[in-house]
């Protein structure tokens, strides 16, 4: 099992910036590929990053392209995600999730592990 807790979520301007991190306990953490997803009210939950086991790729959805950036500590058992330049369209509930694979996954359902989500809100 993997325990998986995020943090740093909250209300922000449109154009600021926020951080979240993903924290992880149970496993080896460098076993796990990460990923980011969201789900805003009455969407569907979408791939927002990921990052291989290492760190050393990473991969952003289209949608946060040049915006968000996708990184892990593997010293800390933690993966971030920075935001910059958020828009209102943002606005969701961020989940972290862990997949055991030696490359990026990018849909939800390879992922076997997940935190409860943490509530990033952009006002216009």
């Amino acid at each position: 099992q993997v325990q998986l807790v995020e943090s740093g979520g909250g209300l922000v301007q449109a154009g600021g910036s926020l951080r979240v991190s993903c924290a992880a306990s149970g496993r080896i953490f460098s076993d796990y590929a990460m990923g980011w997803f969201r789900q805003a009210p009455g969407k569907v939950r979408e791939f927002v990053a990921g990052i291989d086991r290492s760190g050393g790729r990473t991969f952003v959805g289209n949608s946060v392209k040049g915006r968000f950036t996708i990184s892990r500590d593997n010293t800390k058992n933690t993966v971030y995600l920075q935001m910059n330049s958020l828009k209102p369209e943002d606005t969701a509930v961020y989940y972290c999730a862990a997949a055991r694979s030696d490359t990026i996954v990018v849909v939800w359902a390879g992922y076997a592990y997940w935190g409860q989500g943490t509530q990033v809100s952009v006002s216009s």
